[in-house]
């Protein structure tokens, strides 16, 4: 199985595809979409969804794993990250995809072994547990950790631990 993750912002969305067994997973690409606050917020939705287009027509995954809503206390902050999320969103559907949802908490207990780690510790572990040679930036980490909860909960044997939902 190859899986695209998403971890949705406005201003840096972090991605990640990641194929094979939840194991022993290989990473075929990780980055983070930055857009310039010079660009307004439609133009920067706009970017964001034809990037992960792109992406999607590169890698062809099977599946999209995102992570799911959490609580923040602006409702600015809310409203613009909803909205990130609604582009990532709107590219897996425009090719087909099946998306699931992960809650953070969910994500970090399944790559750090505790749901209320820290961006570091997330990194750390995604660098560790990938083998990667450098720490990914803390929205790439993210997104890995999402892909690598994904694979976790499509393995039989792990499926109970996470709650997967599509969306």
């Amino acid at each position: 199985m190859r899986v695209l993750s998403i971890d949705p912002a406005i201003r840096n969305t972090g991605y990640a595809v990641l194929e094979g067994d939840p194991r022993r997973p290989t990473v075929l690409a990780f980055d983070t979409i930055s857009i310039p606050r010079s660009v307004s917020q439609s133009g920067a939705l706009a970017a964001v969804r034809a990037h992960l287009a792109n992406v999607i027509a590169k890698f062809e995954p099977d599946e999209v794993a995102v992570e799911g809503i959490i609580y923040v206390q602006s409702h600015q902050t809310a409203i613009s990250m909803g909205a990130a999320r609604a582009a990532a969103l709107i590219a897996a559907a425009d090719h087909g995809l099946t998306v699931y949802e992960y809650s953070p908490k969910k994500v970090k207990l399944s790559v750090v072994g505790k749901g209320t780690a820290d961006k570091q510790q997330v990194a750390f572990m995604v660098r560790a547990l990938l083998g990667l040679a450098e720490t990914p930036p803390p929205d790439a980490a993210d997104a890995l950790a999402i892909a690598m909860a994904h694979l976790q909960a499509s393995d039989p044997l792990k499926a109970k631990l996470l709650d997967r939902r599509i969306v």
